[in-house]
């Protein structure tokens, strides 16, 4: 199941923060693509990461690019619009939203997760490279997207109902690479049979989820850096 179109652990809409601010001090709102939602949630609890929170925004739209900054947009004006007040918001999406979201981001002052894709998240570019010089017709699935393949490629790209697109779509890519972020044997069986599917070839790399670790840690260090101290009792 996808990530809810708005999750996250945000506090009460105009909450006060010190010295009857409409601030809460020291926070970082992300505002993410539903396909991490399983691995920052994993992360996030992990690393004990309290001063995030989180807005989902539906995974789908990856196959609608176009759509995903005024996607962003829209769920901050609506958080702002609720009392949300944060020092920095991260938008937890890499080169998949186009120009148009880099754009966004300078205009509001956002961060972005760096890289071109979640692929080189996950990896790391040097990985990411490395895979892409052994074997340029690669086609890569998360963890999300092998849990999701029916539904995402083959209902999504329309393949279920015209099967002659599979060619079209897939004539030249000669193996799947399954970037997995966790160690389930499940996930990778049905990595392999949606390899087959595709008449491709089969490579497993795990990763984990260091990469978007990294990102969120300095993140949440940044936070707590930004909290104002209690003031001692009297």
């Amino acid at each position: 199941m996808d990530a809810p179109a708005a999750a996250g652990r945000r506090r009460p809409p105009g909450s006060k923060g010190p010295e009857g601010s409409n601030r809460y001090g020291g926070r970082v709102l992300v505002i993410a693509c539903g396909a991490l939602a399983r691995e920052l949630g994993w992360v996030m609890a992990a690393n004990r990461l309290d001063a995030i929170d989180v807005e989902y925004l539906p995974a789908i739209l990856h196959n609608r690019p176009e759509r995903i900054a005024d996607a962003v947009r829209d769920r901050l004006r609506r958080v702002r619009a609720a009392g949300g007040a944060h020092d920095t918001v991260l938008v937890g999406y890499m080169g998949c939203g186009l120009a148009e979201l880099d754009r966004l981001c300078a205009r509001e002052g956002l961060e972005r997760l760096p890289g071109a894709h979640c692929y080189e998240l996950y990896a790391g570019p040097e990985v990411f490279e490395g895979l892409q010089r052994d074997e340029l017709g690669s086609f890569y699935l998360t963890d999300y997207l092998v849990r999701h393949f029916d539904r995402l490629i083959i209902e999504g790209l329309g393949i279920a109902g015209h099967p002659e697109l599979l060619g079209a779509y897939f004539g030249n890519y000669t193996r799947v690479v399954h970037l997995a972020q966790a160690d389930d044997p499940d996930l990778d069986r049905r990595a392999r049979r949606a390899a087959e599917r595709l008449g491709l070839d089969h490579c497993r790399v795990f990763t984990g989820c260091d990469g978007l670790k990294r990102h969120l840690v300095e993140l949440h260090r940044r936070a707590d850096r930004a909290r104002p101290i209690p003031a001692s009792a009297p």
